[in-house]
């Protein structure tokens, strides 16, 4: 079984109409919809927007559920020139860039209960999605994807992110699943199109391209569970 979760009802709604002989079931306030979409088996959620939605949504996930692996799609904001608008990435690893315990000697994104910074998605399931994206003619990349319960606006901060963790988009959800499936040993995916370019302008662009680029990220997953 596929877990699949986004942080927006925009970001799901491709996904939904495509999933067979649906069956909801409410957990700790948030509905989950199983069912199947190209003949594999699906459990999919929309968690609410920042970390600890999408952790609660993600562990109610794994123990109700049990998936072979959790796949999260929806929006980022890009931190590279390689990425524009509607383009997406398939991360290789996920950073809680709000995480700051440097005052007491630690790494910035250093997460002391586990000891690390970095947060990995799982090769295969992510070699596959990118397979997908690049099936469709969307511009696809691998990277570093940051999380944080900010929307990243300010060129400031957009360079600060980027410096400090090499990441190529920011999003506010992809780490607290990535973490939550990193200490229940459960593999992970995250995939996200392009919205706003993190600047002065990503409000503006956001508003304009959010659902487009959601469709995007929506249709690489299809793709990937078709091929999977």
């Amino acid at each position: 079984m596929i877990g699949i979760i986004a942080a927006m009802e925009k970001e799901m709604t491709l996904l939904k109409a495509h999933i067979e002989n649906p069956s909801v079931k409410e957990i700790s306030g948030i509905s989950f919809i199983s069912g199947t979409v190209h003949g594999k088996d699906v459990v999919a959620a929309v968690c609410g927007i920042g970390k600890v939605n999408a952790a609660v949504c993600a562990q109610s996930l794994i123990l109700s559920y049990a998936p072979d692996c959790i796949i999260n799609t929806g929006v980022a904001g890009s931190l590279t020139n390689k990425l524009h608008i509607c383009d997406v990435v398939a991360a290789d690893r996920l950073v809680q860039h709000d995480v700051d315990t440097t005052a007491l000697g630690d790494a910035p994104g250093f997460v002391s209960t586990v000891n690390t910074i970095y947060f990995p998605t799982d090769p295969t399931v992510t070699a596959a999605l990118l397979e997908a994206i690049c099936s469709l003619g969307i511009n696809g990349i691998t990277g570093t994807v940051a999380t944080g319960d900010q929307f990243v606006c300010k060129t400031e901060d957009k360079r600060r992110i980027s410096e400090n963790f090499g990441a190529v988009a920011c999003e506010m959800e992809g780490g607290a699943i990535a973490h939550v499936c990193y200490v229940n040993k459960c593999p992970c995916a995250i995939l996200r199109a392009i919205s706003d370019g993190a600047d002065e302008d990503a409000d503006m662009s956001y508003t304009a391209f959010a659902e487009k680029a959601a469709d995007n990220s929506a249709r690489a997953l299809i793709e990937f569970i078709k091929r999977f």
